[in-house]
């Protein structure tokens, strides 16, 4: 399930609500990402993320039926946030749950790197000395490349 939501999401509720459906999955693998509160020295007082509606859900949605060609995952959670954040609110949610450990470990891994660099949402941090639009570091790209590297 994919969701694109203007409001905060309680991360407990949801992670409760995935293990519930995952059931007899032998393995649930989560991981929250959450506004940063500094920037290199700088420190950051929100973030703003924008999106257009339906190119980013496809964009999502594209993602996500890769991990699941690649792994035998049982289900999938993706639920990100736009709108204004403040430092500490969750950004992102993904859940993954499968038989085993290392495919739900691999495929959240996956999920979380294409997510960061090919997702389509744009990024402004708001700085105590400004804002500036935010992309994606050199290292998110050499991250989602080793997945290619093993097509």
């Amino acid at each position: 399930m994919i969701r694109v939501l203007e409001t905060p999401f309680d991360l407990n509720a949801e992670i409760a609500a995935f293990n519930a459906r995952a059931g007899a999955a032998g393995a649930v693998v989560t991981f929250s990402g959450a506004v940063r509160g500094e920037a290199g020295e700088r420190k950051v007082t929100g973030l703003e993320l924008e999106h257009f509606p339906g190119v980013t859900e496809r964009s999502i949605s594209a993602i996500e039926k890769e991990a699941r060609r690649r792994w035998p995952v049982t289900d999938i959670d993706i639920v990100h946030r736009i709108g204004r954040l403040a430092p500490g609110e969750p950004i992102v949610l993904v859940c993954v749950a499968a038989a085993h450990r290392r495919e739900a470990f691999e495929a959240a891994d996956y999920l979380m790197d294409f997510l960061k660099t090919e997702a389509m949402f744009w990024k402004k941090e708001l700085r105590s000395d400004g804002a500036e639009w935010i992309a994606p570091r050199a290292d998110d790209y050499k991250d989602a490349a080793r997945w290619k590297e093993n097509d």
